[in-house]
Parts: C-alpha cells; structure tokens; sequence
C-alpha cells in the first residue's frame, strides 16, 4: 500500500504581482476552474548523432520553456460589481504592455505546499464569452521567461 495520495486540483492557488503597489503586493487571481501547465512549452533541443552512436538518437536540449493556462469563469464582487483585482490586473494593464514592459510576475502552489514557484512571464490574454444559459468564461495564459524562482509562504 502507498504511502501517497492524490491531491486535488481546486486546491492549486495563483497570484498575479501588482507591480503598480508595494512590492510583494500579491493578487489572487479568482474564477479558476481549469489549468493547465506545460513544462517543455518552447523546449528547443539539438540533434546530437555521430558515427559513434551506433544508429541511436542522441539530442541535448538547448532551451527550456514552461507555459501556465488558467480558465474559469469572468468573476466581480456581489456587492460592489468591482471586477476581481487579479483578472482586473492581468486584463487592465499587464495584457497592455508591450516591449520589456509586457514582463510581470505570477506564483503559484498548492495549498499544501510551503512554497511559491514564481515566474517572470509574458501574458496572453484568452477568450471571454458565453451562451445564453452560460456565465461569462474568462482565461489567460502565461509564458515563462528565464528559469523559475521560489519564495517562501508567509506566515
């Protein structure tokens, strides 16, 4: 028997960094119903074949990439109809930059884990729309820039 179990995917959290406020002033990005991560997104790798390799494939790889894809649903205060601060952010003003300005940074973890992975990323912002019977959808997708970082959770 396994000494392991399974974690659950609503309890991954995201935080978009609000670069106009204090530093480390973190927004939580609400609405998520669907990500998705992919480590090898723009992984570039290299043949490596000689005579030497006996008829088998070699490569290195040259460049690592990583990609994050968050979707869910377009989300405002009950009361005050004020849009969440962190799609807000990212659709207001990050997804506005262009040139070294289009950088921000996004962490992540899951709610079990005492660290944030933080990354320097360019965003793309998704589609929004829905059907007569549908809420709004909302999404974004993220592209690493340089290799990840960690911070700690604070207390």
């Amino acid at each position: 028997m396994a000494d392991t179990r399974p974690i659950d995917a609503r309890g991954w959290i995201f935080q978009v960094e609000d670069t106009d406020a204090d530093p480390d002033a973190w927004l939580p990005i609400a609405g998520i119903d669907t990500w998705n991560y992919n480590p090898s997104e723009n992984e570039e790798t290299t043949e490596t074949v000689a005579f030497d390799s006996n008829g088998q494939y070699e490569q290195d790889v040259m460049q690592r990439g990583a990609s994050l894809s968050l979707e869910g649903k377009f989300r405002i205060n009950k009361t005050t109809k004020v849009r969440d601060p962190g799609q807000a952010y990212i659709d207001n003003d990050w997804a506005e930059r262009l040139g070294y300005e289009s950088r921000n940074r996004l962490r992540y973890r899951h709610e079990t884990q005492t660290v944030w992975r933080v990354w320097e990323a360019t965003v793309s912002p998704g589609e929004q729309g829905g059907g007569n019977n549908d809420k709004t959808s909302w999404s974004a997708t993220f592209t690493r820039c340089g290799a990840a970082t960690t911070m700690a959770v604070a207390p």
